[in-house]
């Protein structure tokens, strides 16, 4: 490519032998995104479908999964064109869509997990002021703040971003993050500066603030009856597992982006791939199994359609 002639465009060398395996790697890929689509968005209709499920936890929930079907979606579209093709470029311009997207849903979770963390509390800790305090007004303010906060809070660094002028035009990565500020010509302290800001903003304080605040449901629920403790064990540990998982994967972003380690290639395209296939597929499968409200619905759904299915090849 002359870079000369065409600076607005980057290459995406992130795949292992791409021309040797593109097949494979498109039928995984949209296998995964089938997969994705399809298992989180059975959770979200069970829980829109059934009332008792129109409870604040199960809205987050929903909030969560469909987080995962909009970054799903606007990344594996671009994603199998890029393995079908020839040479895997893409724009600078939609490089730094994707750095948004990438940002402003992964953001967004840590904010649901910790307005997760704080429903938990509030039902565990004070029961009788739950209705009083966990209102259909809450859990909006709540919404709109994981979603409309995140989406200032990203959009800034890629907006100063859209004109700076690129030196190296070779990403290394199958979809862009952050580590697209590698291929400028200088590094911008003000960017590094607000980068740091909004990871103490974004992630540090969320963590810290569900750590915190299920430290004190364990206490409180040890001192407790074993019902209580019961509760606590079956609503929490899901939203801890997801936290746990999605942080490690999170850390390793930060130390790519921050620190000048030179992981291999291989290492590379199987941390990406924990995020685009395993993480998005992680929710619907830890919160469908160890949901046990979400969980008993499933399988009253899997029965009938099981039943309608035996009908339908008895009649055929």
């Amino acid at each position: 490519m002359n870079h000369e002639l065409n600076v607005t465009y980057i290459t995406l060398d992130g795949y292992l032998e791409v021309s040797k395996y593109r097949y494979v790697y498109f039928t995984v890929m949209l296998v995964a995104y089938i997969l994705i689509v399809c298992s989180n968005f059975t959770i979200v209709c069970i829980i829109v479908s059934h009332r008792n499920l129109h409870e604040p936890m199960f809205v987050f929930i929903a909030a969560l999964l469909i987080n995962s079907v909009l970054f799903s979606t606007m990344i594996y579209p671009k994603l199998l064109t890029d393995i079908l093709s020839k040479e895997q470029i893409t724009s600078y311009q939609t490089c730094l869509f994707q750095w948004f997207l990438y940002y402003f849903l992964g953001g967004s979770e840590f904010f649901l997990l910790a307005a997760m963390a704080y429903d938990r509390y509030v039902s565990i800790c004070k029961p009788l002021l739950y209705p009083t305090i966990m209102t259909k007004t809450t859990v909006s303010i709540f919404l709109l703040l994981s979603w409309l906060l995140l989406i200032c809070v990203t959009a800034v660094p890629v907006v100063l971003s859209a004109n700076t002028k690129l030196c190296n035009f070779t990403f290394k990565g199958i979809i862009c993050s952050s580590t697209v500020q590698k291929l400028r010509c200088v590094r911008s302290i003000v960017l590094h500066i607000y980068g740091l800001v909004a990871v103490v903003v974004v992630i540090v304080f969320p963590v810290l603030f569900i750590v915190f605040t299920y430290i004190r449901i364990f206490i409180i629920s040890y001192r407790s009856c074993r019902e209580v403790r019961t509760k606590a064990a079956q609503t929490c540990l899901p939203h801890l597992l997801v936290l746990l998982y999605f942080s490690c994967l999170i850390a390793f972003d930060i130390i790519l982006t921050r620190l000048d380690f030179d992981f291999p290639k291989s290492v590379r395209l199987i941390m990406t791939l924990q995020v685009i296939v395993c993480e998005p597929l992680f929710n619907p499968i830890i919160y469908g199994l160890k949901m046990k409200e979400i969980n008993k619905h499933l399988k009253i759904s899997f029965r009938k359609l099981s039943k309608v299915s035996c009908c339908c090849f008895m009649q055929y």
